[in-house]
């Protein structure tokens, strides 16, 4: 029998298909949304605006990860093994405990953001007087106080398409904001009003979702499930605070690469990178649903140590990935001019940086799982120091190359961070269930 049919026999990838489905459908019609209003944005700001605007939005987003700790991995991997086991109780705890922390999180980042506005303008933005737009954007913090803790919900109860019918809604409202800006000839203030009214539904939207759900599986009284019948909460607080030091790597290395190209060069510069990187973003479509529907699967696998099934799940899983993720690379090499000539003449210079950063970004959503294998394991840990080593030697280079070769530099080694962090994560992974197969 052919590795397609096996596919399609398959009754566990079959669920996570058709569960990917939905959110990719929608997912799809809001990437084409995201797309007219990048076009929108980009021709009515140019590129320096364009270039302040993704310094403010990126600021705001990697200050809020640098103080999350992950509250959805945390759900998944915990919550999702004590409603495995029928602990309805303890899931109800650590759900409840989830939520405070990360609320408490989001209002301390708020706070963080405004004391901090004056220097992000300084040496960021590079542009006077805009430290009122990062305390405003970051008024979205507040608005998304429990959208980790929300989406760890809406995974484990197999509810994760209303994540993308959340996500679309927020996508046509923010369209139509930046289309009536487009036409009234609008400015810098309204399209960063648009991305954040976006933003609030998205956070707001997720929790009545969630707590819908969580409701319905717990009942109306979970929220008097006490902390004390956790068990190991020092491996929760551990497992919390490795997810918590694995986002903020992330972020410093990878997330916040609009940040780090302000710092070498100026907005100019951001602008080409911000169109570079959306484009390459069109891999993150169909990988994004993915990565929420198989995340929960290996973790039952793992609790379940079915070890030959979980072998054969993540072999298909990729097989499937990099399908899709090969005729995306290609389409984006032919198409990828066109594609930036729509953003405006001025932005067909981003094209070398598209190329570069599509060789990372390919392997890394080729292999998309290599980071939930590792935390269903129980190894928090390890992708850390994928990270950190991985993105200590890309920063290293950034400040010996960037200054010199500009942003496309700094895509080809965001390309570079990729392929090691990733492949480190992959064979650690492979190794850890070769060994827990064997001792079965």
């Amino acid at each position: 029998m052919s590795l397609l049919e096996k596919m399609r026999q398959d009754d566990l990838l079959s669920k996570v298909i058709r569960n990917s489905a939905h959110l990719f459908s929608n997912n799809s019609i809001s990437l084409v949304l995201s797309l007219i209003q990048g076009i929108l944005a980009a021709r009515l700001l140019g590129r320096a605006g364009l270039g302040l605007v993704a310094v403010v939005m990126g600021y705001a987003s990697t200050v809020n990860g640098l103080f999350s700790f992950r509250m959805s991995e945390l759900v998944v991997r915990y919550g999702g093994e004590y409603l495995e086991k029928g602990e309805k109780q303890r899931a109800a705890a650590l759900i409840k405990g989830a939520g405070i922390g990360e609320a408490t999180v989001s209002a301390l980042a708020f706070v963080f953001v405004a004391l901090t506005a004056g220097l992000a303008t300084r040496f960021i933005a590079k542009t006077p007087g805009v430290e009122w737009m990062f305390v405003i954007y970051s008024l979205g913090l507040l608005a998304n106080f429990n959208t980790e803790t929300s989406t760890g919900i809406l995974q484990v109860t197999d509810k994760v398409k209303l994540v993308g019918i959340i996500n679309l809604i927020q996508s046509i409202v923010s369209a139509l904001i930046i289309a009536v800006a487009f036409l009234l000839k609008g400015n810098l203030t309204s399209v960063l009003c648009a991305y954040l009214i976006g933003k609030t539904i998205y956070g707001l939207g997720l929790f009545i979702a969630a707590q819908t759900q969580v409701r319905r599986m717990l009942g109306s009284g979970w929220l008097k499930a006490p902390f004390s019948i956790l068990p190991a909460p020092g491996r929760l607080f551990k497992f919390a605070v490795s997810s918590n030091l694995s986002a903020t790597a992330i972020l410093v290395f990878r997330e916040s690469e609009p940040l780090w190209v302000g710092f070498f060069l100026n907005t100019e510069a951001v602008g080409l990178y911000k169109i570079a990187y959306t484009i390459i973003s069109f891999l993150s479509v169909p990988a994004d649903p993915l990565i929420l529907t198989v995340y929960p699967e290996l973790n039952r696998l793992i609790v379940q140590r079915a070890w030959p099934r979980l072998r054969d799940f993540l072999r298909k899983v990729t097989t499937l990935s990099f399908a899709y993720n090969l005729v995306l690379a290609l389409s984006l090499i032919f198409f990828g001019r066109w594609i930036l000539w729509m953003y405006g003449e001025q932005y067909i210079a981003a094209y070398p940086a598209v190329i570069a950063l599509l060789v990372g970004l390919a392997f890394n959503y080729t292999l998309f799982w290599n980071r939930p294998l590792l935390l269903s394991f129980g190894l928090p840990t390890f992708p850390l120091w994928a990270t950190v080593i991985a993105g200590l030697l890309k920063v290293g280079l950034s400040f010996l190359l960037v200054p010199r070769y500009g942003f496309v530099m700094e895509a080809a080694l965001l390309s570079f961070y990729y392929i090691l962090s990733v492949g480190l994560n992959v064979w650690r992974g492979r190794l850890e269930l070769r060994k827990q197969a064997a001792a079965a």
